[in-house]
Order: C-alpha cells, then structure tokens, then sequence
C-alpha cells in the first residue's frame, strides 16, 4: 500500500513539469517478484537514453535513464554487460517488453521508429507494457531491485513542448 502511495506522488511530481492532461497519463503495473528496495526513475522532459546492464546468460542487474543531456543514477548494479540506446530528436519510447520470473530476464525498450534496445535472457513469463493515449511515450519507470530487478513497471503520458517554441522539450 505504501508502495502504492509512493509511486502516485512520483507520478504527479514528475509530471507537474509538465502540462499534460490526467487522461493523457496511464500505468502499466508491475511484473516480477516485487521483493526488495523500491526505485523510480524520473526526470524533466523526455528520456533521451537507456542503459541496461544484464548477467551474461542471466538477467538485469541495473538501469539507468538519460533525461535531455543528465544521466540520472544507475539502478540496481552495473554488473555484466551494459546495452545502451541514445535517441534520436523527437524519438520516443512507446513500448516495455520482455520476460520475467523472480527477476526481470529481459528487457525489449521500442521507440516510435521502430528501434529496439534488448538486454537479458529470454525466459520465463512475458510481458508487454505501452501507453493507453495515442501520443504518449515512457517518462518514468519504478519497481524493486534485491541483487537484479525483481520488478518493473510503466509510467506513460504525453510531453509537451515548451510554450511557444518549436524545438525537443529536454
């Protein structure tokens, strides 16, 4: 419940940057065991970058995100080896897919033109997770870490330029 709680204020802070509409904003809930320390990954503007680091024939030990030009702080471990996608203007992520059992096996982040970023191993039950509004993309993600990822979830809404420019929000 708690839990809960936390990531609905996550969820309005890291939006209130932002102008968009409640409708404009969906979740995709957790998958995983859900066992550990709880995470969220939030920033200004759109996410610009992923890093994923994953256990040679194994799972995902850490995440990181890049928010415009910062990289916010790993979550999880770097341990393994890291995947990284860095996008490209008005590029955005659309969907989260992958697999999971205990830990997340693997992680499959789509942008909208068609790239893909894959880390892990896939085995175990499957997931796919994107956003219930047409233009909305990936802002944040949460879940819990103990050792690897043993759950993530999908935080989607719309993002808008600034007022009166015609320029990438970051």
């Amino acid at each position: 419940m708690i839990l809960l709680v936390f990531i609905a204020f996550l969820a309005i802070t890291a939006l209130a940057d932002d102008p968009t509409d409640a409708q404009d904003y969906s979740f995709s809930p957790h998958v995983g065991s859900g066992r550990g320390l709880s995470y969220a990954i939030t920033g200004k503007g759109r996410i610009t970058g992923v890093r994923v680091w994953e256990a040679y024939n194994n799972y995902i030990y850490g995440l990181q995100l890049r928010y415009g030009y910062t990289w916010n702080r790993p979550i999880g471990y770097q341990y393994g080896r890291v995947q990284e996608i860095n996008l490209f203007d008005d590029e955005a992520i659309v969907e989260l897919s992958g697999k999971y059992a205990h830990f997340i096996q693997s992680l499959v982040f789509t942008t909208n033109l068609g790239r893909c970023l894959y880390a892990g191993q896939p085995r175990g039950h499957s997931f796919n997770m994107y956003p219930n509004a047409e233009k909305a993309e990936l802002r944040f993600i949460s879940g819990r870490f103990h050792g690897a990822i043993t759950s993530i979830g999908a935080h989607w809404a719309v993002v808008s330029k600034p007022n009166g420019t015609n320029h990438k929000y970051v």
